[in-house]
């Protein structure tokens, strides 16, 4: 993700008719451990994105962005959890989940919520430069593609918005030299 204001206010900007779930019971109670999650990832200067995976109601894996951590491109929060959630539950195939996430899917891991076969996608804030899961391309529900994801966008936008914008306003401030 580069260093672009994220948005907690703009509409998704062309989805799929009936691809648009009205939300579910619990979002709120799952997108704040995600939120907790994306916390997390500040102790490493990591750009704050945290994801939760939920499966029957229950949280089977949780992560954080570790690409600072772990000097590794593909180390975002939506890669890591799937690969917990699925040594979990010992299957790649992740049908009957919930991906909850505090930022709009990159194509990376859009493509990949297809490749788990991800029911169910609910992010926070939308990411109009890199988001994959309507600001700018709609990966999870392609038709042409093998899979569709269920998307409910926009749960605690504004916290997950004020997280990030914070943590690239601190970014921006020390590249600065601290003035600004």
């Amino acid at each position: 993700m580069g260093e672009a204001e994220v948005h907690a206010d703009e509409e998704p900007s062309d989805p799929a008719p009936g691809g648009v779930s009205a939300g579910a019971p619990g979002d709120e109670h799952f997108m704040a451990a995600a939120l907790e999650e994306a916390a997390g990832a500040l102790g490493h200067d990591d750009v704050p994105i945290g994801a939760v995976l939920v499966r029957d109601g229950a949280i089977v894996a949780r992560a954080r962005n570790e690409r600072e951590l772990a000097q590794d491109p593909t180390a975002h929060a939506e890669i890591i959890v799937l690969r917990r959630a699925s040594e979990e539950l010992r299957t790649r195939r992740l049908e009957g989940s919930t991906l909850y996430v505090t930022l709009e899917p990159c194509a990376m891991c859009a493509g990949a919520l297809l490749l788990a076969r991800v029911d169910r996608l609910v992010y926070g804030a939308s990411d109009p430069r890199a988001g994959a899961a309507f600001s700018l391309y709609n990966i999870p529900q392609d038709p042409r593609l093998n899979h569709f994801v269920e998307i409910e966008p926009g749960v605690m936008a504004e916290d997950s918005a004020v997280l990030l914008n914070g943590f690239f306003e601190r970014r921006r401030a020390v590249s600065d030299g601290g003035s600004g």
